[in-house]
């Protein structure tokens, strides 16, 4: 288990508990389906919501998720990205409960009602940092293996474990493919249309940037505006953006936001503590647990052509890639019942 004493130790360590084999663990998934009564999953209605979030101590936080399905059901941990939150998946949590599947839905640290422990603790945005999250988030929960769901920061998370501590990810769905961050490579210039659509990254690295993300009313707008580019076929009304926007209000989401881009841009520091992992991840680590990657025809952020080519040879297991017309970067809300009917997907191949 990962504590506050141990976590430093296991940065770096390939960790994690023997599993049972598949045949196994789909054994254990009929029984829990048919023993275990399920969750409250979501409230329905016009805006439907999760039920009582829950807190867990894990790591270097308390971390604030939401729970779906049966106690006992093969877990799916689904992770958000940037500028979105738990709400991403208040659709397809329910679908994957409904499956026999226990649905855990984690807010990423700096977001909802994620805390660090310690107000001395760094606000550390790098990409190890936030899979290590989600490692000490399993642990805390007795979770030895879990299907690993998300896109944007949730896709580059889930692909670091998958590809690091592969005994902890039964299988994978990654929206936009493989995610991990180099770098080195990125200090060159994209072509000018991608340059354009990560905006944002830039002008977090000014200090216009950071006095906009410290002023409620000046991130929500830019969150909305990213929202709108980014999804442009998406017909989401004001009470859902603000849903999601509450958990922008979290006292950490400034620095976690503004240290997450400005360090993929090599121009905030990392911390010693994770370089080890750090220097893993920039060899470009295979993946070899089974996969669905998942590509949003109209999110500006697919790589063109958008049919999976462009990463296709960093996943070495089982293996299928799809893409979804019409919908844009945040598709587990746009396209939820395509974004469930993957993970189920991915955890039989």
């Amino acid at each position: 288990m990962i504590d506050r004493r141990t976590f430093g130790k296991v940065v770096g360590l390939a960790t994690g508990a023997t599993v049972a084999s598949l045949a196994g663990l789909e054994q254990a998934a009929s029984a829990a389906r048919k023993a275990a009564p399920p969750s409250p999953a979501v409230a329905t209605g016009p805006h439907p919501s999760f039920g009582s979030l829950k807190q867990v101590k894990a790591g270097l936080l308390n971390i604030g998720y939401a729970e779906a399905g049966p106690a006992r059901g093969p877990v799916v941990i689904c992770l958000h990205g940037w500028p979105y939150d738990i709400h991403s998946f208040v659709d397809v949590a329910p679908q994957l409960a409904a499956r026999g599947y226990r649905v855990i839905v984690p807010y990423l640290r700096g977001h909802g009602t994620t805390r660090f422990l310690s107000a001395k603790t760094f606000r550390n945005a790098q990409q190890s940092a936030i899979a290590l999250d989600i490692l000490a988030l399993m642990d805390a929960l007795r979770i030895d293996q879990a299907v690993l769901a998300g896109f944007d920061w949730g896709s580059r998370t889930a692909d670091i474990i998958a590809a690091l501590w592969p005994e902890r990810c039964k299988a994978l769905v990654s929206v936009s493919g493989y995610l991990i961050t180099n770098l080195e490579a990125n200090l060159a210039p994209l072509p000018p249309k991608a340059e354009y659509a990560w905006w944002y990254q830039y002008y977090f690295a000014t200090d216009r940037g950071r006095q906009a993300m410290e002023d409620r009313d000046k991130r929500n707008g830019l969150a909305r505006l990213v929202w709108d580019t980014v999804s442009p076929t998406w017909d989401f009304d004001d009470a859902t953006f603000e849903r999601t926007a509450a958990a922008f209000d979290n006292p950490d989401y400034a620095a976690i936001v503004l240290h997450n881009y400005r360090w993929r841009l090599s121009l905030a520091a990392g911390e010693r503590r994770y370089d080890a992992v750090e220097r893993r991840l920039q060899a470009r680590p295979h993946i070899k647990v089974p996969t669905i990657t998942l590509d949003a025809e109209l999110d500006p952020f697919t790589a063109a052509p958008g049919d999976g080519s462009a990463y296709r040879e960093m996943f070495t297991g089982a293996y299928e890639h799809r893409t979804l017309k019409g919908i844009g970067h945040n598709l587990p809300q746009e396209a939820p019942t395509a974004f469930a009917q993957a993970v189920v997907d991915a955890d039989r191949l």
